[in-house]
């Protein structure tokens, strides 16, 4: 078994390296665009990790990664702050669904589309037959799909977190 690496003296921790990196909670309140908002940012419960915040947190995310293709993060932070959910949390669960899984997504969607809809196995696109045909094809069985990831990830996104979370609470009681 490998030992831990150590940290040289005077390296910073990942955490803070990442905490350098992003942006301060005054820095987005200053910012023009999100001024008129400010005051809902900046409440503490959208940013600390509470285990009823961070499973809202998870469900959004994965809900909007799954329910569309673009603007995720904004979708989910906005969503974060009207559910009173973790904001880092709900735009990092987004990323499930990145440029690069994104067509593996899209084709597992579309599979369980076919099975729901019980749609035959699609053929190549014919001579004269035009791109809107192929893609309407294609489209309602994704579509589906995608959105049966988008409801029962996001509830099982939140399960699971509350599971993690009372399983965690209980061996730290346990081994007191």
């Amino acid at each position: 078994m490998k030992a831990p690496q150590k940290q040289a003296p005077g390296s910073p921790h990942w955490r803070d390296r990442l905490r350098a990196f992003l942006p301060t909670r005054e820095v987005l309140a200053a910012h023009p665009w999100l001024k008129p908002v400010a005051h809902r940012l900046l409440d503490p419960q959208l940013w600390h990790l509470q285990h009823e915040a961070v499973a809202r947190g998870v469900a959004i995310g994965i809900f909007w990664a799954f329910a569309i293709p673009f603007a995720q993060f904004v979708v989910a932070a906005v969503h974060s702050v009207w559910w009173r959910a973790n904001i880092p949390v709900a735009a990092g669960t987004t990323l499930i669904t990145n440029p690069f899984t994104i067509g593996f997504w899209l084709w597992l969607a579309y599979r369980l589309g076919s099975l729901l809809l019980d749609a035959p196995p699609h053929v190549p696109l014919a001579e004269g037959e035009s791109v809107r045909a192929w893609l309407a094809s294609y489209g309602g069985p994704a579509i589906l799909g995608m959105g049966v990831f988008a409801v029962a990830g996001s509830a099982t996104g939140y399960v699971s977190v509350k599971l993690v979370w009372y399983l965690r609470v209980w061996f730290k009681r346990r081994h007191r």
